[in-house]
């Protein structure tokens, strides 16, 4: 099996999506990159964005030598609110005065028992879990509606619907995230905003880098048997913002190797 960075370095190029700005949020690694990556080999213009403008413009200047189109936007979804509407506007600017898709990946993921949770981390993800992908769809989702077409992905996780003996805030944000899906589809879809969620399982990610044997341990009874690769779940996204999703609105797409649905050991 290829690995998720040569699958990126040999991404077959198509035009499906030509013509289409792109805001992917926490787009400096992991799913971010790989969806940024993809999205752009399919003709999108895609904003690469994060809080560390030198990691943004890296992934955008691979884009780039790849033949696709990308801008960097520096932007730190912990911000207020009335600051994360300000990088929205900036966003929109970016990309011409229109955004087409807007991908919700950014997240942070602090795993501990309940107790132990710093409050520090506990603010930051109901900051950067929830409170900025609802800022951003306020800000950014009028304007599709207005034009009667436009995508919004949400990006949540298979733990949103298991019971688990950590991180719970963890996956309290992410099931906030698809009852938020569910519901945006319901209040902009009839204006011709599709809203959908991918829900990776458990993804190999730089982030994670050092507990891959906990990875391929928790993977090892699953169907697909192995961890979740980057570009798995960033193919899921590019489905859902094209045109052969059209008829799908309010749903959750998982893309976790089987975990949550079967067992083969």
């Amino acid at each position: 099996m290829q690995s998720n960075a040569d699958v990126l370095s040999t991404l077959p190029r198509d035009d499906r999506l030509a013509g289409r700005t792109a805001w992917v949020t926490g787009s400096t690694s992991g799913i971010g990159e790989a969806t940024a990556h993809v999205l752009a080999a399919s003709g999108a213009t895609v904003l690469v964005s994060g809080r560390d403008a030198t990691r943004a413009a890296a992934v955008a200047d691979a884009i780039t030598a790849a033949g696709g189109r990308a801008l960097v936007l520096v932007a730190d979804l912990a911000a207020a609110p009335d600051a994360l509407r300000a990088t929205a506007a900036r966003a929109v600017e970016l990309a011409g005065g229109r955004l087409d898709v807007l991908v919700n990946n950014a997240g942070v993921y602090p795993v501990s028992a309940t107790e132990d949770l710093a409050d520090d981390d506990l603010e930051a993800l109901l900051a950067v879990n929830v409170r900025a992908p609802h800022v951003l769809v306020g800000a950014i989702a009028p304007a599709m509606a207005a034009r009667g077409s436009g995508v919004v992905v949400d990006v949540g996780s298979w733990m949103a619907r298991v019971g688990s003996p950590f991180g719970a805030m963890y996956t309290a944000t992410k099931a906030a995230l698809e009852q938020l899906t569910r519901a945006w589809a319901a209040e902009y879809g009839p204006r011709g905003v599709r809203v959908n969620t991918v829900a990776p399982g458990v993804t190999s990610t730089p982030g994670n880098a050092g507990a891959e044997a906990v990875l391929t341990q928790m993977t090892a009874s699953t169907v697909a048997g192995r961890p979740v690769r980057p570009v798995d779940v960033a193919l899921a996204v590019r489905w859902l913002v094209g045109d052969e999703a059209a008829f799908v609105h309010g749903t959750t797409l998982d893309v976790d190797g089987g975990i949550l649905a079967a067992r083969v050991g």
